[in-house]
């Protein structure tokens, strides 16, 4: 485990004592990244908003997404951890449950490129997200088995079952309480 992941487990600690008012993913990623200033040695850390991946490798790399949603880095750069979120408010839970996976396998090229931690968070309201009677396709790994691995198909819209995103890792989670209906989880690549 990292420095970070204590920290990213206290933030939602504050969360669910409404010490840290949450009201979609603009606020979640500015609220944990301030959390993350206020814990972290400022001297020692960069904690970066939507920071280009081309900031870390100048040369180029092929992935899947551009920006980090929060990148954390030592001034040299020799530490380097990247924190990709998601609060969904407008249900859309397969396509949502669709760009879950597709941050988890950014994280993954992340730290194959030299990230030492990467992090995917998923914040929800909703219990579709994680409860329902389906429980094949998609919905198997955020709700039967709290699991994500493999090469998972895109369950809706144009490209539906021929777009796709393989995983190389499976990563287990578990939807925890933030307090007020909401659940939410941390993956640690």
């Amino acid at each position: 485990m990292s420095l970070i992941k204590p920290i990213i487990v206290s933030f939602f600690e504050a969360v669910k004592k409404d010490k840290v008012k949450l009201y979609n993913e603009f606020s979640f990623q500015h609220e944990l990244g301030i959390f993350l200033r206020k814990k972290l040695d400022t001297n020692k850390y960069n904690v970066q908003f939507e920071r280009n991946v081309s900031h870390f490798f100048p040369g180029g790399i092929d992935t899947v997404k551009k920006e980090i949603d929060i990148a954390i880095f030592s001034s040299d750069q020799k530490e380097k951890y990247a924190i990709e979120l998601k609060y969904p408010r407008n249900g859309q839970y397969p396509e949502q449950m669709y760009s879950f996976v597709k941050d988890i396998q950014f994280a993954e090229q992340l730290k194959k490129f030299g990230f030492q931690h990467t992090y995917c968070l998923a914040l929800v309201d909703d219990r579709p997200f994680y409860s329902g009677n389906k429980t094949d396709g998609i919905y198997k790994y955020f709700r039967k088995e709290c699991r994500v691995y493999g090469t998972i198909p895109k369950p809706t819209g144009a490209g539906k079952n021929e777009d796709f995103i393989k995983l190389d890792g499976k990563y287990p989670f578990t939807w925890e309480d933030a307090g007020e209906e909401r659940r939410f989880y941390v993956i640690e690549i």
